[in-house]
C-alpha cells in the first residue's frame, strides 16, 4: 500500500466512524419553537364621520379599551378606519387587552400595525406589565408618504416608565423587561397634535399581536 493510498482508507474510516455520531446529535436536538400565532387584532369600527375613540369603536368584542391622555379620533378617511391624533394635547396613547389572559411578548413574539404620520410625529409601542407598570419603547415609527405595514419585536427594544397621568417619561432607560404577562398593548404619540391640516398628528389603522396567551 503506497503512501497517497493510506491516506485515503485513513480519511474514509474517520469519516464513517463520524457520520453516524453526528446524525445522532442532530436527531437529539430539540427543533426550535414555532412563532407565536395571531393572538388577536384590531381593526376599528368604520364610522361615517370622525368620533371620538371608545369602547364602542373596537371591533373586536374580546378586547378591552383603555385610553389615556386626550382621546384620539377615529375615522375612515380613506376607506380605512384609523386613529387620528391630530387632537390629542398634549399627547394621547391607546392599549388593547384580551378580557381572558395576558400576552406574552418575550422571545419572537411580535407586533404588526398599519400606520402613517405628518410633520414630526412618532408613533411608539407601549405595554402594561401585569404588576401595573406602564412602559413606553424606544422603537419610533414615522413614515410621512403614505400608509405602510410596520412589524417590531418587543424582546429586542428598550423602555421607559411612562407616567400614566401625564404620559411624560421617567427613569432610566430599561434594557431588560419581563415581558411574559403584559396586560396592555398599543401604542403612544408623545408629540401635541396641531389639528386639522398637515401639521402633526399620526394614524394607526388595524394592529396585529402575534404572542401566546397567559391565563389571569
Amino acid at each position: 500500500m503506497n503512501f497517497r493510498t493510506h491516506v485515503a482508507l485513513i480519511t474514509t474510516l474517520a469519516t464513517l466512524t463520524l457520520v453516524p455520531a453526528v446524525q445522532t446529535q442532530a436527531a437529539d436536538r430539540p427543533a426550535p419553537p414555532a412563532p407565536p400565532s395571531l393572538l388577536f387584532k384590531e381593526s376599528w369600527t368604520e364610522t361615517k364621520e370622525a368620533v371620538p375613540l371608545a369602547q364602542n369603536v373596537v371591533s373586536n368584542p374580546a378586547l378591552t379599551l383603555t385610553v389615556y391622555g386626550a382621546a384620539p379620533e377615529v375615522n375612515s378617511e380613506g376607506g380605512t378606519p384609523h386613529v387620528w391624533t391630530g387632537l390629542c394635547s398634549p399627547a394621547c396613547a391607546v392599549t388593547l387587552k384580551l378580557k381572558d389572559s395576558y400576552a406574552d411578548l418575550s422571545g419572537k413574539a411580535h407586533i404588526k400595525w398599519y400606520s402613517k404620520t405628518s410633520g414630526f410625529h412618532e408613533i411608539r409601542p407601549m405595554v402594561k406589565l401585569a404588576d401595573g407598570t406602564l412602559l413606553v419603547s424606544n422603537f419610533a415609527d414615522a413614515y410621512t408618504y403614505d400608509y405602510r405595514t410596520v412589524e417590531f419585536y418587543p424582546a429586542d427594544m428598550q423602555w421607559l416608565t411612562l407616567d400614566p397621568a401625564t404620559l411624560t417619561t421617567k427613569g432610566q432607560l430599561r434594557t431588560t423587561v419581563d415581558l411574559s404577562k403584559v396586560d396592555e398593548i398599543g401604542f403612544v404619540d408623545l408629540t401635541p397634535g396641531s389639528g386639522h391640516g398637515l401639521g402633526g398628528f399620526s394614524n394607526v389603522g388595524w394592529i396585529e399581536v402575534y404572542a401566546n396567551a397567559t391565563p389571569r
